[in-house]
């Protein structure tokens, strides 16, 4: 088993607390952090503690045993669980930890990826469903400028095995990708950022009606709707090189392919092809796993786009597969990335303050909501053209570049 440096656990431990928390500026003496870690991530959960108690701020620690391998708790829970346990949800708990927590953040390091292949998927997402609640309190506090969260990759000997690396070139990954190789990472990050914003700005002074996605595996058309913009380099999570939007759900069109592996609900789904019509997937495929994928999409508004994503290799540094999403919706490569996500849409892409809108205000701009939201990515060539409300069109990004 590898471990890296105990410099570089340092260095990520700091980019994690003191940047990616509280959008860019890190957290505040005072400020209650979940911290939610598995067993095969100790080393960096040390870090993160340390990090956490020197800015002052108090711990609300989820540390985990690994699931998998030896000791297979989630697919014991979905072998085992009737439907009432299913459906549990301890929502005074869920209420108290949203209620009391400033900050969230979760290490991913799975030591089994395909766990649970073979559950039925029903299962699994009605798992999703009884804990929506839970996503939906935090997005109201985080719609109100009081939380915020961060997503990081631990790697382990399984996700480096299923990436076709050793575990020492998949941490390379992880280092270079989060300028761990730099003497001052956050000095890195708040460059990277910058150039970023900048490439955002010029996104959000374009009048964009639709863009139509185009490529060897592609021909969609996507409608952004009313009130929105191009996000960016928020902290959420780490590495981030992606500008997305949440469009108009109503106007999606055409179909798409995704050259992608997809791990998603302890298993692998390969050959995603998605076909929309009026909004909502008419149509989906999977070379493998396929039943997983149409689960999936059964889910209430699982059917309907949430966020359409474009990577601009020029700012990315990942250079290999990583079989983990936060890591491969981020890959730069020879055409970059771009990818699109099904179900729930997200609230920072609305231009105005997103806590004065109700339920149905969302509803009525097109705004998905879903239990689900899953990314799902193609790293071929494709050329997106935007077209403008005047009726002008200019193409925005093609092989892996934006063109403004």
């Amino acid at each position: 088993m590898y471990t890296p440096p105990q410099k570089i656990l340092e260095r990520y431990a700091d980019v994690l607390v003191n940047f990616a928390l509280n959008s860019g500026k890190g957290i505040k003496k005072g400020e209650v952090v979940h911290l939610v870690c598995y067993e095969a991530a100790k080393p960096l959960y040390m870090e993160l503690k340390r990090a956490i108690l020197k800015a002052g701020a108090h711990i609300i620690s989820d540390y985990r045993p690994d699931s998998g391998d030896r000791f297979p708790f989630d697919r014991m829970f979905f072998e085992l669980a009737k439907p009432h346990q299913l459906a549990f949800f301890p929502k005074h708990y869920a209420k108290g930890l949203v209620d009391e927590i400033d900050h969230s953040i979760f290490i991913v390091s799975e030591v089994d990826m395909h766990e649970l292949e073979g559950i039925p998927p029903k299962k699994i997402m009605e798992r999703g469903l009884a804990w929506k609640p839970y996503m939906d309190w935090r997005r109201e506090k985080e719609n109100k400028g009081k939380f915020t969260w961060t997503l990081g990759l631990y790697g382990t000997d399984a996700m480096a095995k299923e990436a076709g690396i050793s575990e020492k070139e998949y941490w390379g990954q992880i280092i270079k990708a989060c300028f761990l190789d730099k003497k001052d990472p956050i000095k890195e990050w708040n460059k990277i950022f910058k150039e970023m914003e900048r490439l955002r700005l010029k996104l959000n002074a374009l009048p964009m009606e639709k863009l139509h996605v185009v490529g060897p595996d592609a021909d969609l058309w996507v409608h952004l709707g009313e009130k929105r913009q191009w996000m960016c380099g928020s902290g959420r999570n780490i590495p981030s090189f992606e500008h997305f939007t949440s469009p108009d759900w109503r106007g999606t069109e055409g179909w798409i392919r995704f050259n992608q592996p997809l791990y998603r609900y302890g298993v692998l789904i390969e050959g995603v092809q998605l076909w929309f019509k009026n909004g909502k997937v008419v149509k989906a495929i999977a070379r493998k796993n396929e039943k997983v994928l149409l689960q999936m999409i059964a889910t209430e508004n699982a059917d309907k786009m949430g966020e359409y994503s474009l990577t601009d290799r020029r700012f990315s540094r990942i250079t290999k597969f990583m079989a983990e999403t936060l890591y491969d919706e981020n890959q730069g490569g020879p055409y970059g990335n771009t990818h699109l996500a099904l179900g729930k849409s997200y609230h920072d892409c609305f231009v105005d303050d997103p806590g004065e809108l109700s339920p149905k205000d969302w509803e009525d701009l097109g705004y998905n909501d879903s239990s689900v939201h899953t990314d799902i990515i193609s790293t071929t060539p494709r050329t997106v053209t935007a077209h403008m409300k005047d009726g002008g069109t200019k193409v925005i990004y093609k092989n892996g570049l934006f063109k403004i």
